[in-house]
């Protein structure tokens, strides 16, 4: 029943493809900022969880 109603459906074959190269876009995108990111600003974000608030506390990273 579910099959003869796709079947219905004009151009019900496209939807999967433009799903599977919306999915392969977005992952292309998010795959190129993640590797463009730079170890500084990396650093900075992983201290966030545990700093205070304080200017001196981001600028004393130690990951040991």
């Amino acid at each position: 029943m579910i099959k003869d109603s796709l079947m219905e459906i004009g151009g019900v074959g496209l939807y999967g493809v433009v799903s599977v190269l919306l999915f392969f876009a977005v992952f292309t995108l998010a795959t190129a900022w993640a590797l463009r990111l730079r170890r500084p600003f990396l650093e900075s974000m992983s201290a966030l969880p545990l700093a205070d608030g304080t200017r001196e506390a981001r600028k004393e990273v130690s990951h040991e």
